[in-house]
């Protein structure tokens, strides 16, 4: 594949390197302030986490709410052990998301009316965010906790459409979308470039790209810093957003399709939500064609941090097709069911020997791919703790690697660079960075000038 040498970003220079087929992107150094949440003193926070260990929170939803946004949050949360309610704003519990992405909420945020919350954390969508605004129940609970001095969130387009509307902004420092800032600026908050924000108990972000971050400095909000930083390892996250971006590939090969790639993912119980919603989210803004498919006998599945989410069709349905490429999430309980289902594995065998691509993270190569013999000569990598599980780990470290039609990587942290491995493969390298700026993956303030 034809890489360019070098381009830009912004006013900002980025250079490419390419040895043997090992892709380097060096990202600008990190210009912006340390993210707040891991500078300032939670004494208070910890006391209060030792006390109350099960936090109540609530995430509301609505139809066109970015969902990367809300799943990450209540993922991360839920780690944590946080007692999350993900709540409609609809008349039904079943939300259809950005990108068709679909969503079955814990309950009505009009049975949540007289409930109390420790934070109350707001996706956004540009227009998810003017339906949670428009929810009279929602803005009175939000106004509420900013008068009780209680912690309230939001991310994307959310704090400027929703928290600034209700005057829970007023005279604060906060943050939101690139493209929404000047409006932002304009308002009676005081408009700040941040990958986090943490002002008094207002907490705000600018978009997909952060909300990992985000997610991880609210847990650190309420249980403290050696709570954030237990849930914050297994999630692979990167440890620097300034630091170098790294893609492997070995044996080459031009992954093709006709019109546009069409794609399966198949989802299970235990799926990890948020890596099945960042692949299928991303690779739909991409304009690919992705089927979510069930591999239950129903639409129906409770992922591994109890996210309901509904399927497309279900998995004998959509086995009936072909496809560009079949590419699983991960969680433990999914890769289990994922490894069972004969009409998968089936599947997978076929790809695979007709040399087209396939793809896993987490627990899926491990435990999918590797006994059923779909690794055989290939290198490939997997969530830390399942890389024993391999035949062979020379290339384990990787982040994302891609071995001529394979392409696997390491856990949630990494499901952002795996999905946008994949757009690259099918549609190349400047494609693959525009959604990057897009999701505002890296420091927005050199992207954004």
């Amino acid at each position: 594949m034809a890489l360019p040498r070098s381009f830009l970003f912004g006013s900002s220079p980025f250079i490419l390197r390419s040895r043997l087929h090992h892709i380097t992107i060096l990202l600008p150094s990190l210009t912006t302030k340390p993210i707040p949440s891991l500078s300032f003193s939670l004494s208070s926070t910890t006391a209060m986490a030792s006390a109350s260990p099960a936090k109540k929170v609530l995430v509301p939803i609505a139809n066109g709410s970015e969902q990367m946004e809300a799943v990450i949050s209540v993922d991360v949360l839920r780690r944590a052990g946080a007692d999350v309610t993900m709540a409609s704003v609809e008349k039904q519990l079943r939300v259809e998301a950005c990108h068709g992405v679909k969503i079955i909420a814990d309950a009505l945020i009009s049975d949540c009316g007289q409930s109390s919350f420790d934070l109350i954390t707001l996706p956004g969508g540009m227009a998810g965010a003017p339906n949670l605004k428009n929810s009279e129940v929602l803005e009175s609970l939000v106004k509420k906790q900013a008068a009780d001095g209680k912690l309230y969130a939001a991310i994307c387009a959310a704090p400027v459409v929703a928290l600034e509307s209700w005057g829970v902004l007023k005279g604060l420092k906060a943050t939101c979308y690139p493209s929404l800032m000047e409006q932002l600026a304009a308002s009676s908050a005081t408009a700040v470039e941040s990958r986090v924000q943490l002002d008094g108990k207002a907490v705000t972000s600018p978009g997909p790209g952060t909300t990992i971050e985000f997610a991880v400095a609210l847990v650190e909000q309420l249980y403290g810093k050696e709570k954030a930083d237990e849930v914050s390892g297994p999630l692979v996250m990167r440890s620097n957003h300034g630091d170098e971006y790294i893609i492997t590939e070995r044996n080459p090969m031009k992954w093709t399709f006709t019109d546009s790639p069409k794609i399966l993912v198949p989802i299970a119980n235990g799926t990890e939500e948020m890596e099945a919603i960042m692949i299928i989210d991303i690779l739909r803004r991409a304009k690919a064609t992705v089927v979510v498919a069930s591999v239950e006998d129903k639409l129906d599945i409770i992922a591994s941090r109890k996210v309901k989410l509904e399927a497309d069709v279900l998995l004998d349905e959509a086995a009936k097709l072909s496809y560009d490429l079949i590419v699983l999430p991960g969680g433990l309980g999914g890769a289990q069911a994922f490894a069972k289902s004969e009409t998968l594995v089936n599947l997978l065998k076929k790809q695979r020997e007709s040399n087209k691509p396939y793809g896993a993270i987490c627990s899926s190569p491990a435990l999918v791919f590797e006994p059923h013999g779909l690794l055989k000569g290939k290198k490939a990598t997997a969530f830390p703790a399942m890389c024993d599980k391999l035949s062979d780990k020379s290339e384990i470290e990787n982040r994302v690697l891609v071995d001529g039609n394979l392409i696997t990587s390491r856990g949630p942290g990494t499901s952002m660079e795996f999905a946008l491995g994949i757009v690259e493969k099918f549609f190349g390298r400047e494609k693959a960075i525009d959604l990057a700026k897009v999701l505002v993956l890296f420091v927005h303030k050199t992207i954004f000038t």
